[in-house]
């Protein structure tokens, strides 16, 4: 997999994303029963025109901090701040009027897209919120859109079912950096692509990062993903960050050992590598025991 990688970040000034404790915790099922925490104590910071790789398995509880950013899962303690403004709670008109700043590409394109519309009308709507623009105006701009993700102009007039998976997350792509957003979060947006496809859509969103200078907070259990495409990487266990630093750094010398375990997880195109990164896994596994 080829990608123009993001250029590594030192320092971050002025983030456009700011977490401070961010805590979920659901109700608990059953009378009386404690309340389940999801996320406790999360902390970190997303630099402008940065990647920030959130990496954890199933359950661990990455895509929840994505929905609490997004206004979609409400947040139990600590705060979400976007270009320093506390957003944490916001919701009704004013959480509509982040979309200019926020946005977000899901795992399942066609689940995100109205099958019942063709992709013109899903792509003006978030031009039309709030826009003085004359519908011709509206038409260009979509037709620009598709361009830039390698589609033809015509497929405004088509609906999504008559794309492919790659086609249909270009499609959610151009959605998302449609009002140029400070920030997309991304949850998954490759995982249900084939290689040659993922590789497409990775340098298509280098690529726009490069042009628009949004910044990704990028939801992904794939390691090999995340070493060629994040400046940063954080590992999440349990609805806590067990390790974090530059992506080179955590994907070659990982030194929690949970982060260890997903590196030898990690399907690799070698055999002889992935047998010895097997034999790794099982011993590091007996040694916890």
């Amino acid at each position: 997999m080829t990608t123009t990688p993001v250029p590594q970040t030192s320092e971050l000034q002025s983030p456009v994303l700011r977490l401070d404790s961010l805590a979920v915790r659901y109700p608990g099922r059953g009378f009386r029963k404690p309340p389940v925490t999801v996320i406790e104590d999360v902390s970190f910071e997303v630099g402008q025109a940065e990647t920030v790789a959130l990496v954890g398995e199933s359950g661990s509880g990455k895509t929840t901090i994505g929905r609490a950013v997004l206004g979609l899962t409400p947040v139990s303690g600590g705060r979400v701040l976007l270009d320093g403004r506390d957003i944490t709670r916001l919701a009704g008109r004013a959480r509509r009027l982040l979309s200019s700043d926020l946005q977000a590409i899901f795992q399942n394109p066609y689940g995100s897209l109205n099958p019942a519309l063709p992709v013109g009308r899903t792509l003006a709507e978030p031009l039309l919120a709030g826009s003085t623009r004359s519908r011709q105006e509206v038409r260009d701009h979509i037709g620009a859109l598709l361009r830039r993700v390698g589609l033809p102009e015509d497929a405004a007039d088509r609906y999504p079912a008559q794309f492919s998976g790659g086609q249909r997350q270009r499609i959610a792509i151009a959605r998302a950096v449609a009002r140029q957003p400070r920030l997309i979060i991304c949850d998954e947006p490759t995982s249900a692509l084939d290689v040659t496809t993922q590789a497409a859509a990775l340098s298509l969103l280098a690529e726009l990062q490069d042009t628009l200078g949004c910044a990704y907070l990028f939801i992904t259990h794939d390691l090999a993903v995340v070493k060629e495409f994040a400046a940063r990487t954080l590992v999440l266990q349990h609805g806590r960050i067990v390790e974090e630093g530059r992506s080179t750094d955590v994907c070659d010398r990982p030194q929690h050992e949970y982060t260890q375990r997903l590196v030898a997880a990690a399907p690799v195109p070698d055999p002889v590598l992935q047998r010895s990164r097997r034999q790794q896994r099982l011993e590091v596994e007996a040694a916890t025991v």
